[in-house]
């Protein structure tokens, strides 16, 4: 019996219209904006008119990933299903895709199996455009930014310290670095520049931050785009663009309102990068979730030291949520990948492998207890290989931690086969929460970052480079020390060797740059160098994807 291809299932099963699950979710047609049959924009003006309370909030985040895949965005399709399965109202919310990984090496980011949102083609492709509007406003900026400079620049900018790059919503190497303002007087000055990815611009997690119009425009307006030749920082507002930059995001702003194949509403919505920004979907999209029952499924981007590291203490600090429950996703594969098996060997037992690998599960369960002090459970995410004898020693390691193991098998059975996960986020949902952020927002830009190495990755402390401890000071003294702390280092490891799988201990990070993201409200604390504009593969996934003459299209998955 061949197995069905994600698409091939999204493809024969028939949506709902989306009028009837905003209806079913109790959404007034007023502020439904209409793309299509099965895809819809819900107005901001939901958030301030509603008084329906507050569901429970629910944090699926994994272990440290790993060529093996641990399927977190599948989970928390699944555990939406799930609760629904045993009787509760429940809404997800998830981030958007970003055509570079669909076309890349990853393909679609829309669940997968039996646990997937609909119309998955819409949401890997176009969806309704969120970021090419992103893309236009960050355009837009650098060419006010270098239209200043050509027409006098009364501001004295730098050109050397222009910060501010272009973007496109694609994976393009070469990109990275260009030459731009060529050809004489009139096509401009001159400069070395360069491209980022969509999701990577700093307007992306502004967007995804912003509580309001109102409160976009002043975030926008904060971004610091160049520092001038005497140090001092060159805003939006200064360019006088951000009005420009949010009337091009006034619909991005509005959450996207689509569904399972089962019917729950999804909230798609957002997309910032996990590593260089907080890697969440958007704000306004968790609190419409938040509005549309008893609990509301949301994920973060990585694993517990980075996505859930950076929820808790940028996106709860500044939205003032409190997750109820947090579940952390592993594969029995992926924990033999951390003890030492090559990938080819995944499929067959090795409990000492396994063994090995445990720690790196163990830690990620420690910290979400002791540190985030959230309760928590271990969602197995089942697959045929995985034997009972392997199965029983997860189980046995976590109970030792006092925390309990559920066997996720959404890909495979939707909703039903989400139901004992269902059950026992319900019961920790109701458990004592002593919900606590790394550090303090006050402390020290080095004291913050200490207590991220200590605390969450379980290291000997941050190493700040010469660069970096001068960086510190400026932003201190520009007024940014008391900003919350957003680690940019490899989602491969606790620390920041891409090469020590487990859980290693006795390291040190080292932090090269810190650079403000003054308009998203963080400071990115660079570890090495992240890529922001990716290259495609030597076999990318859109050589595979095609459409047809009837418009169906193949190849995502």
């Amino acid at each position: 019996m061949s197995i069905k291809s994600d698409i091939e299932i999204a493809q024969e099963h028939t949506p709902q219209r989306i009028t009837e699950i905003a209806a079913a979710a109790g959404i007034d047609e007023k502020y439904l904006e209409l793309y299509g049959s099965y895809k819809a924009k819900i107005d901001y003006k939901l958030l301030s008119e509603t008084s329906a309370p507050d569901g429970k909030l629910i944090l699926v985040t994994a272990i440290t990933p790993t060529p093996a895949g641990e399927g977190k965005t599948t989970t928390s399709v699944g555990l939406a299903d799930g609760l629904r399965k045993i009787g509760k109202k429940a809404a997800v919310a998830l981030r958007e895709p970003s055509l570079g990984p669909v076309f890349g090496v990853k393909g679609g980011a829309a669940g997968g199996g039996y646990a997937q949102v609909v119309p998955m083609e819409d949401i890997n492709l176009h969806f309704t455009g969120d970021f090419h509007a992103i893309g236009a406003a960050n355009n837009l900026m650098a060419a006010m930014l270098d239209n200043h400079i050509q027409q006098g620049n009364a501001l004295g900018i730098d050109v050397k310290q222009i910060t501010w790059k272009r973007a496109v919503d694609m994976n393009d190497r070469q990109l990275r670095h260009i030459i731009n303002g060529l050809g004489g007087k009139m096509q401009g000055v001159p400069r070395e520049d360069g491209f980022e990815i969509t999701v990577a611009s700093e307007i992306m997690a502004v967007l995804c931050l912003a509580s309001s119009i109102t409160d976009l425009k002043e975030r926008l307006g904060k971004m610091i785009v160049a520092y001038t030749y005497d140090g001092k920082p060159v805003t939006a507002h200064d360019l006088k663009a951000e009005g420009a930059m949010a009337a091009l995001l006034k619909d991005a702003m509005k959450p996207n309102l689509v569904q399972t194949l089962e019917g729950t509403p999804a909230f798609i919505h957002g997309g910032p990068f996990a590593n260089i920004a907080h890697g969440c979907n958007s704000l306004m999209a968790t609190r419409m979730a938040l509005k549309m029952g008893d609990y509301a499924v949301t994920e973060a981007g990585f694993a517990a030291d980075l996505g859930a590291e950076k929820f808790i203490d940028i996106k709860c600090r500044k939205a003032g949520l409190k997750p109820s429950a947090v579940v952390i996703v592993a594969t029995v594969r992926a924990l033999k990948y951390h003890g030492g098996v090559p990938k080819p060997e995944l499929n067959n037992e090795n409990l000492e492998a396994l063994e090995k690998g445990l720690p790196n599960l163990l830690q990620h369960v420690d910290n979400v207890k002791n540190v985030y002090g959230l309760p928590c459970v271990v969602a197995i995410n089942a697959f045929p290989t995985d034997t009972k004898a392997e199965l029983d020693l997860v189980e046995k390691k976590c109970n030792e931690l006092g925390v309990n193991v559920a066997l996720s098998e959404v890909w495979a059975k939707g909703g039903e086969g989400g139901r004992a996960l269902a059950e026992e986020v319900v019961r920790l949902c109701e458990e004592p929460n002593q919900f606590s952020f790394v550090y303090d927002e006050q402390a020290a830009i080095e004291e913050k970052l200490n207590a991220i190495v200590k605390r969450v990755y379980h290291g000997d402390k941050a190493v700040l480079t010469a660069n970096a401890k001068k960086q510190a000071q400026q932003l201190t003294e520009l007024g940014f020390g008391s900003l919350p702390i957003c680690m940019a280092k490899t989602q491969y490891s606790f620390s920041d060797n891409a090469a020590l799988l487990g859980a290693p201990k006795g390291f040190e990070v080292t932090v090269r740059n810190l650079k403000v993201c003054a308009g998203a409200g963080f400071i990115v604390a660079l570890t090495g160098d992240i890529m922001t504009m990716p290259g495609l593969p030597k076999v990318p996934a859109a050589e595979k994807i095609d459409v047809d003459e009837d418009g169906k299209i193949t190849g995502l998955f």
